[in-house]
């Protein structure tokens, strides 16, 4: 949440006082662009712009100043260390650099960067600073999980003076070709170059230098000392040096003790022209170029977690989380970089035609997407991926950073929020309203104003006078309570969360070294430092039962404002000159500060009580690469008009491919009131997203579904129930993102990587590998869609069961009235549902299952199953069911999709009662003639018997199908039934 109308008269008083403040208390149309840097606005991304501009100006005479030394470079198991000389002015100086490739088992290349002299911490920091003197090097350890085992396979195959070449990978398709003078990289796979780095010679690692005050150089003249020579000598070359030191945004400066130290570096990706990732921003998913132009963007990609309220469209500008992670797909192809850099982060992107062989067959020139990727501080630490495709691309990096948590089941299901439901007995009746009107939710959600007084915590006593009863209802329907749990903990003498994190010295400090006080929703308040281990054990208590009283079983957390959001620090954040917990300043960890806080609370949400051991469910807004390992995210506060329900897919699915697939928006819009034809096409789409929940600002109207009115109180529930009869479906999908960080909602590119048609597309998904491939429509007055069909195979209309006459590459325009939903079943696919409807997915957990089948052109179709009991981490002891069906030949079969023999787990409670789980009806859609029977046999467990069958023939349109009802065998069980 984000706004400051709609504040108690108490807080507005308060704001008033405050000159600072007073942007947060007049309503806002839209964000304020001139709150947030551009590039031109922030010193180190404007510098290496300007170092761009004027090596690609003078093209043909631009060398690089970065050189290998060739007798440092040493190659042993995998890896292989160097030292770069930079030559930083006209006599010839140079500072050393040390330079690591480690070649990987996984086949990912990584490349470091240090600067020798911070290193060794042979600085001097200004202003009599507290902060470290080294490069910031300790992202890995938040971020990096696995992966990391070197490739001793890895050889040299050719070495001189000039440059060195590394094999590596699987039987060595992969090659580094690395050029000393001037240092450049080129990666290639099977022969074939698909990355570069450098070759445009925008390589900038601003070393260290001390600052020379004009009244010391004019006495120091003459003088030969080294610093104050190269000092000299950057002035001499006209480097603009007025952000070197300090600089100054929006009424706040920033104190530089360590000086210039920005990291850049160009990455061009050869022969492709789409690049995705490096969420998180409004926009096609397929990445606009960043130098202007028709259609383009004139600002950098910014990656500078912020809290940016009512952000506008299509834009570059930052949001509240980023992962450094970009794609690049071309026909048949992917590959990709991960820069593992957690300071401000900027990227442009520019696309150019490569010029064209003459002695090629292929006379059409192809396109090279070239990136200029520029961090403020921080060393260089860069993983190459050379695919091939994306599926490689995303289970690598899941492999390096981690893959999405399995949820709690409950967490995939409907969410009903907003800000703020106003007391226990509001919440009681919501629930109760639900349940009148047969609308199926999970989870419902208290935002700020449950506290007393601001103080997390806490409840207040007057509307939340009696949580716990609060809680057993919603226990009694199966359903949970999320609260709102916020970095900023209230500055207070007698709050004893307060006290303890200040005696226990657990908060972030200013750049003096003293607790560092800030604004946020209590007002006067201190930050927890998450990068403190201290800290994270102190955390943990306050989420017992014990602390935390009014909390039960059924309560979980959201992290929200963990950029951090400060409301009178620059550009709503904290002030970079910080400092964290080892004496890093925050500038250097500013992107990871977010995963922190919510890696805190996942960790306290573990274990509230002696002997508890449960999955969290912890929302974030800020995040990292690495996060998606904690919990879900959302993409903040977004507005109720059309637009923002379109940008919503693309976000989305581009969530997915960066590697935190649990994402979703609000449902609605969080600011504004949307008319009834938006709500119900958001709820629609909101079916789609792994994360599905309404929310609301304070000042919004109230619009849960029973309050909408007719029709459209029937459409947001069809739609929910629509969620619900699919969560077998969806909670599968989640396994496999757990499993090997396959998106939960794929875009084309993903599925189809061949199809070019496909790639720029972003706004239809398929779930999982269901073959379920949706459209939402998100036009105002729009009653069709047109859905792209990325193959040649069958595709069935999900509703009618209606063949559609399809053409691989081309779109087909169906029927979407208001209360319809564009859903397409494609051939070959088999999925589970249960379509008894039920309040809540708790409720749901021992219904029986129906299959959905829908036939291949060939016959064929297969598809998966995966449950367990959504709760606990006893799947992790083999507590789970994983099934696999077959169509084959004309025969259906379930087997263990694990080939686990019978017995080989011995069951638990869950296991246990899932034995009485069946397989109660089979849906065959396009069946051919020769199923056209009254009854089928199906074989299990050593026995035989017979299932009713009706076969309905092809009618006007719509494809054959046959229904098996009471098939009644296990879920958990092998069966056969033979269909022809």
């Amino acid at each position: 949440m984000r706004s400051t109308t709609g504040l108690s008269w108490k807080w507005t008083a308060l704001l008033c006082l405050f000159g600072t403040l007073l942007c947060f208390i007049t309503p806002a149309a839209s964000v304020k662009e001139h709150d947030f840097k551009k590039c031109h606005q922030s010193g180190f991304c404007k510098r290496n712009r300007d170092f761009a501009d004027n090596a690609i100006s003078e093209s043909s005479t631009w060398i690089s100043p970065y050189n290998v030394l060739p007798d440092s470079a040493a190659f042993q198991d995998g890896q292989l260390r160097a030292t770069i000389l930079k030559t930083i002015n006209s006599n010839g100086e140079t500072v050393r650099l040390p330079l690591t490739f480690s070649f990987l088992k996984s086949g990912l290349a990584r490349v470091t960067l240090d600067e020798e002299k911070r290193q060794k911490k042979d600085i001097e920091l200004r202003h009599n600073s507290q902060a470290r003197k080294e490069r910031y090097n300790e992202a890995e350890k938040w971020v990096i999980v696995g992966g990391l085992d070197l490739d001793k396979e890895a050889v040299v195959v050719h070495q001189d003076n000039a440059q060195i070449n590394v094999k590596y990978g699987q039987d060595g398709k992969h090659e580094a070709v690395i050029k000393f003078s001037p240092f450049e990289v080129e990666f290639r796979r099977d022969g074939v170059s698909h990355i570069k780095l450098n070759d445009r010679g925008l390589l900038n690692l601003e070393h260290w230098r001390p600052k020379i005050e004009q009244a010391k150089a004019e006495k120091s003249e003459g003088e030969t000392n080294d610093g104050e020579s190269t000092a000299e000598a950057d002035a001499a070359n006209g480097e603009d040096e007025s952000t070197w030191w300090d600089e100054a945004f929006g009424g706040n400066t920033d104190t530089k003790p360590r000086g210039p130290e920005s990291i850049a570096l160009d990455v061009s990706f050869l022969g492709y022209e789409h690049v995705y990732g490096i969420p998180e921003h409004t926009g096609p998913m397929s990445l606009k170029q960043t130098r202007g132009g028709d259609g383009n963007f004139e600002e950098p990609y910014r990656m500078y977690n912020a809290d940016v309220f009512e952000y506008i469209l299509d834009s570059p500008m930052t949001l509240y989380g980023s992962i450094p992670f970009m794609q690049a797909h071309r026909q048949g192809s992917s590959v990709g970089v991960f820069w593992l850099n957690a300071a401000e982060t900027w990227v442009d992107i520019v696309k150019t035609k490569d010029s064209v062989n003459p002695l090629s067959l292929s006379k059409s020139a192809k396109t090279s997407t070239r990136t200029h990727w520029i961090s403020e501080s921080g060393i260089l630490d860069l993983f190459v991926f050379l695919g091939p495709t994306p599926k490689d691309l995303t289970t690598k990096y899941g492999e390096l950073t981690g893959y999405t948590a399995l949820p709690q089941e409950g967490a995939i299901g409907h969410h009903q929020c907003r800000w703020n439901y106003v007391s226990d007995d509001d919440v009681k009746d919501v629930d109760r309203k639900m349940d009148k009107f047969k609308i199926p939710y999970d989870v419902i959600w208290l935002d700020l104003e449950y506290t007393d007084d601001r103080k997390y915590f806490t409840w207040e006593p007057n509307m939340f006078a009696d949580p716990y009863s609060m809680g057993q209802q919603l226990d009694s329907h199966g359903r949970k309570l999320v609260l709102l749990i916020d970095p900023h903990i209230k500055k207070l003498d007698d709050y004893t969360v307060s006290k303890q994190m200040v005696s226990q010295e657990l908060a972030v400090l200013n750049k003096d070294g003293n607790i560092f006080d800030g604004w946020c929703w209590p007002g006067n308040s201190n930050w927890i430092d998450c990068f403190n281990p201290k800290a994270l054990e102190w955390w943990k208590t306050l989420f017992k039962y014990d602390f935390f009283k009014g909390t039960m079983p059924n309560t979980f957390i959201w992290n929200d404002m963990n950029e951090p959001s400060v409301f009178n620090g620059p550009e709503t954040t904290m002030p970079k000159d910080n400092l964290h917990y080892g004496g890093w300043e925050h500038r250097d960890v500013h992107q990871l500060n977010g995963m922190t806080f919510h890696n805190a609370t996942y960790h306290a949400m573990l274990s509230r009580s002696k002997g508890e051991l449960r999955r969290p469910f912890v929302l974030t807004r800020a995040f990292y690469a690495g996060s998606q390992r904690l919990g879900a995210m959302w993409t903040g506060d977004n507005q109720a008009d059309w637009g923002h329900l379109a940008a919503s897919l693309p976000m989305v699915l581009n969530q997915g491919i960066s590697g935190f697939p649990f994402a979703g928006a609000d449902v609605g819009g969080f600011f504004g009131n949307p008319d009834k034809d938006l709500l119900a096409r958001w709820y629609q789409a909101g079916a789609f997203y792994p994360f599905f929940r309404a929310h609301a600002h304070i000042d919004a109207r109230r619009r849960e579904p029973f309050l909408l009115g007719e029709p459209y109180t029937s459409i947001a529930t069809a739609a929910l129930r629509l969620r619900y009869s699919l969560l077998p479906a969806w909670y599968t999908a989640f396994y496999h993102a757990n499993k090997d960080g396959s998106p939960i909602v794929r875009p084309m590119f993903w599925t189809h990587p061949s199809e070019e048609g496909g790639f720029a597309i972003d706004d239809q998904l398929f779930v999982g590998s269901t073959g379920l491939l949706a459209k939402p429509v998100v036009e105002q007055g729009k009653e069709s869609a047109d859905i792209w069909i990325p193959d040649d195979e069958v595709y069935y209309d999900y509703f009618t069961y209606n063949m559609l006459k399809t053409q691989r590459g081309k779109s087909i325009t169906v029927d979407a009235p208001l209360d319809r939903i564009p859903l397409l079943l494609r051939g070959g696919h088999i999925f589970p549902r249960r379509d008894t409807p039920r309040r809540s997915s708790t409720l749901m957990k021992f219904d029986d299952y129906t299959l959905v089948v829908s036939v291949a052109k060939s016959g064929a179709a297969e598809g998966e199953l995966y449950v367990d009991d959504g709760d606990s981490f006893e799947h992790e002891q083999g507590q789970y069911i994983h099934r696999k069906f077959m169509l084959d030949k004309g025969t259906l079969t379930s087997v263990d999709a694990e080939g686990r023999e019978p017995g080989s787990v011995k069951p638990k409670t869950w296991l246990t009662a899932m034995k009485e789980v069946y397989v109660d009806k089979i849906i065959l859609v396009g069946a051919p003639s020769t199923w056209n029977k009254q009854e089928v046999q199906i074989e299990s467990e050593g026995r035989t018997w017979t299932v009713r069958a009706q076969y309905h023939p092809a009618d006007k349109g719509r494809a054959a199908y046959v229904t098996l009802g009471h098939v009644g065998a296990r879920i958990g069980e092998d069966w056969t039934i033979k269909l022809s």
